[in-house]
């Protein structure tokens, strides 16, 4: 895949990826509560095979798995002593499986350090830009920051130490509104006056939920966009997916089915948003049944013919009996 991020939106929309940290937990192999990747260095199989079940569902980016990879935020699991080495080799397994299928992009996420020191927050950026993009990444994407200026110093980080395209997606929860107040359409049009080449949502809110933020959004640039939701079900009443107690360790109830994220991908599409995906919850049926919706891939599952009347499986003998 020799085309950029920027040259393949151009003829349509792209197919993001699915989410890992939590996907990875429910494999017993990373840690409910802190999120830190470290199964990068611990567990590179799982990674890696969870890489490809995103490349074989139809994604056309894979996102590097380094979500809470900063040293300050390692440091919280003791692996502050393995941020090089994580980011690195997180950076190396997705190139690895992506080859010429897909494209490869840097993940930054909040660092939880900036209210406490910005300038801390920038090294933090610094280092991990640094680091993913020596490895040979195809873009940048900056994600899930709460705060408009937390967003801003990762952009300026990844304009500063790099010629790359940049995305930035910010998340939110209750209100519309960033953590240091700022509208949905102050965000994006502060983004990309500051150099973003994609301004986007992620995370938090389920498709249902995020539909009015992507019209605000819409409506707040001409540029290129992306909306990335959970595939766990919210509520009006509590309209992002980390507040009920059943987070983290009872979401399994609330997934969304292979089909509603389908359709979240086809709204998205004729809402005019151009870099499509998903977060946490997300998994390989979903993002092929994304990419189905998308026109990626083949409708069709195989050579299989179903004969209601022989039946020969389960499915066939339940629509037999329905008939």
């Amino acid at each position: 895949m020799t085309a950029s991020i920027l040259e393949r939106l151009k003829e349509g929309p792209v197919l993001g990826d699915g989410g890992y940290i939590l996907e990875l937990e429910r494999r017993c192999v990373a840690q409910a509560g802190p999120f830190t990747p470290e199964a990068a260095l611990e567990h590179p199989d799982a990674v890696r095979e969870l890489h490809r079940e995103f490349l074989r569902a139809g994604a056309e980016v894979l996102q590097v798995m380094a979500f809470y990879g900063s040293r300050e935020k390692l440091g919280t699991v003791g692996r502050a002593d393995k941020v090089e080495e994580l980011n690195r080799r997180a950076t190396r397994l997705a190139k690895e499986v992506a080859g010429e299928q897909a494209l490869v992009a840097a993940d930054l996420s909040p660092t939880w350090k900036w209210a406490e020191s910005p300038e801390l927050a920038r090294e933090l950026f610094d280092e991990q830009i640094g680091w993913q993009v020596d490895e040979g990444v195809d873009f940048i994407i900056g994600e899930t920051f709460f705060h408009l200026g937390e967003a801003r110093a990762c952009l300026a980080s990844a304009k500063a130490l790099s010629d790359l395209p940049v995305m930035i997606t910010m998340a939110f929860r209750g209100e519309p509104m960033s953590d240091d107040g700022a509208a949905i359409s102050e965000c994006m049009k502060t983004l990309v006056s500051e150099g973003a080449d994609i301004v986007g949502i992620n995370c938090m809110r389920d498709p249902a939920r995020m539909w009015p933020l992507i019209e605000d959004l819409r409506a707040a640039t001409d540029g290129l966009i992306a909306a990335q939701p959970v595939a766990f079900r919210c509520t009006d009443e509590k309209p992002w997916f980390s507040v009920p107690p059943a987070f983290p360790h009872e979401l399994d109830p609330l997934q969304l089915t292979r089909y509603e994220m389908g359709e979240f991908a086809r709204k998205a599409k004729e809402l005019g948003v151009d870099y499509i995906g998903s977060c946490c919850g997300s998994v390989a049926v979903h993002v092929r049944e994304m990419a189905r919706a998308l026109g990626k891939i083949a409708d069709g599952e195989g050579v299989w013919q179903p004969d209601y009347d022989k039946p020969m499986s389960e499915t066939e003998f339940g629509r037999a009996k329905e008939k």
